[in-house]
């Protein structure tokens, strides 16, 4: 039986909204620019909801309110001239959402201003996670940092290795204190170097159903977890999401990933960290486990 992952386009799962109502300032002709007029959206997101099915939870599916606010604003801010584009800016966005495998958007304008008897003018595009990050290199260097202060931590730790595609190498496992949230027991971390063909966003939702799957439970924030794995660099990309940051925006103030990470790439690392962070808190207690 093939996996969801496996599965064609037409199999998938799907998440569809239809009729989503927004106006805005978007044309070619001048008064399509200076008066906003009425569109109309459709979406479906293509994704895998079987742990959705299986657990009953929202953070396991695309929150579908995120969607329609994307394609809201959108079409609201204008200063567009095509509905292709439109629609392509609506389908990277919401790839941009964790979960999400592609994007079909349909932007439907209503009452076009042609002289012509035109009910609605529209234009369907597809993009799928790959259509971002396209490369003709065999696979990209990702790092994913690694912490777990729960049950038996280094089983965690081992666990996650072995569940992560593609790992080429760790770094030793760091003892750390916690740093924010409630009073809780001492950290174990590591970082894992990944030579991986998956996206970015596709190893984030590897990500979050490795943590799930160790029994991660979501309540306190910064508080205690069984695993916790964030990724922190996808080869020299830059990306700004709604759920995903690449570089991580807090890996450079945080000790307890830098040092780890300065045994696998101490070249990406600023010049001035170790003489820059604070030393205490933290100390190496074992090789990676080979």
């Amino acid at each position: 039986m093939p996996t969801n992952q496996n599965r064609s386009s037409q199999d998938r799962d799907r998440i569809e909204l239809r009729g989503i109502r927004a106006t805005g300032a978007i044309g070619v002709l001048a008064e399509e620019q200076e008066r906003a007029q009425p569109f109309e959206v459709d979406i479906d997101i293509e994704l895998d909801a079987s742990l959705a099915g299986r657990s009953d939870d929202l953070e396991h599916t695309v929150d579908y309110g995120q969607a329609v606010s994307i394609a809201t604003k959108i079409v609201e801010t204008g200063g567009v001239l095509l509905l292709e584009k439109v629609a392509t800016i609506i389908a990277h966005e919401i790839l941009g959402l964790a979960r999400v495998r592609a994007a079909t958007v349909t932007v439907k304008k209503l009452r076009p201003p042609l002289p012509h008897d035109l009910t609605s003018t529209a234009v369907r595009v597809r993009r799928e996670q790959a259509d971002q990050f396209l490369t003709d290199r065999a696979s990209t260097t990702a790092y994913v940092a690694m912490g777990t202060n729960l049950g038996d931590r280094q089983a965690n730790l081992r666990f996650a290795a072995a569940m992560l595609p593609g790992i080429a190498a760790l770094s030793g496992i760091y003892e750390t204190d916690p740093v924010g949230g409630p009073d809780q027991d001492p950290y174990l971390n590591q970082v894992a170097r990944l030579e991986t063909m998956l996206t970015p966003f596709e190893l984030l939702e590897r990500c979050l159903a490795i943590e799930a799957a160790a029994g991660r439970e979501r309540g306190i924030r910064w508080g205690p977890r069984t695993l916790d794995l964030d990724v922190l660099l996808w080869g020299d990309a830059a990306i700004e999401s709604a759920t995903l940051t690449v570089p991580h925006p807090r890996m450079w103030e945080r000790r307890f990933v830098l040092e780890p990470l300065s045994e696998l790439a101490p070249e990406l690392l600023p010049e001035d960290w170790n003489e820059r962070l604070p030393r205490g808190g933290i100390k190496r207690i074992a090789d990676a486990e080979q």
